[in-house]
């Protein structure tokens, strides 16, 4: 997944809310930059980092700019917008890069299952089972290098567990795909301090034959790619 323009550097002065951030320009201008990420954001909003963000000239935009990265010690990087973790999983799918689900060709996204629920990708194959995709995005680190979800509690992600786990039982496959984010993490496990109802949902769709994977990202200014499957400790 390529950014459609480059991106350029800031210094992040403070993230205002859920959707809105102010940072510094390298000419020392003051924007406003739209924050694409509902989540806490643990340890990736502190004032002062060195930020990228994305122009956009779109009259139909309030904000003219999108921030996208965070620089990280020792020259990493983090992705925040939380769309792009469906882009860069889609973009994998379609060109069969996950080996566990490289025997599926048609790549479905967004398609209507549960209650009211949309899953992000739906893979079909004749003479195999179908698979329900769900995609987490995974920015969260706090101890050695370990990557976790979530970042705050999130009844919505329990919910997706547990409409997996009644795929499964209707005959399907399905997968919980966490997408870490960062490229300063070797490993992946649940934050089970921070939201244990969604440690007990995962538990439970684990039991009902639910799987998981977990994959890193190579992160650029270019860019946000599929990196290499990861340890997942659940």
């Amino acid at each position: 997944m390529q950014f459609p323009s480059p991106l350029i550097p800031a210094r992040l002065i403070r993230r205002w809310n859920r959707f809105l951030s102010e940072a510094e320009l390298a000419d020392g201008t003051i924007v406003r930059a739209h924050c694409p990420n509902p989540g806490a954001m643990l340890g990736l909003a502190e004032p002062g980092m060195r930020i990228w963000l994305e122009p956009n000239d779109d009259p139909k935009r309030k904000l003219k700019y999108g921030w996208r990265l965070v620089e990280l010690p020792g020259g990493h990087m983090a992705g925040i917008d939380t769309a792009v973790p469906n882009r860069v999983v889609g973009e994998a799918l379609r060109a069969r890069g996950i080996p566990e689900l490289a025997a599926y060709t048609t790549v479905r996204p967004e398609v209507k299952y549960g209650a009211k629920s949309r899953v992000d990708f739906l893979l079909t194959e004749p003479s195999l089972p179908d698979v329900y995709v769900e995609v987490k995005n995974v920015h969260l680190r706090r101890d050695e290098d370990w990557a976790e979800f979530p970042d705050c509690v999130t009844a919505r992600g329990a919910r997706h567990l547990q409409e997996l786990g009644d795929m499964v039982a209707q005959g399907h496959r399905a997968v919980m795909l966490y997408l870490i984010q960062r490229d300063d993490c070797a490993r992946f496990r649940l934050a089970r301090d921070l939201d244990p109802a969604y440690g007990a949902a995962f538990d439970l769709a684990a039991e009902r034959g639910v799987e998981a994977l977990a994959y890193g990202t190579v992160i650029t200014t270019d860019g946000v790619t599929l990196g290499r499957a990861m340890p997942l400790s659940p």
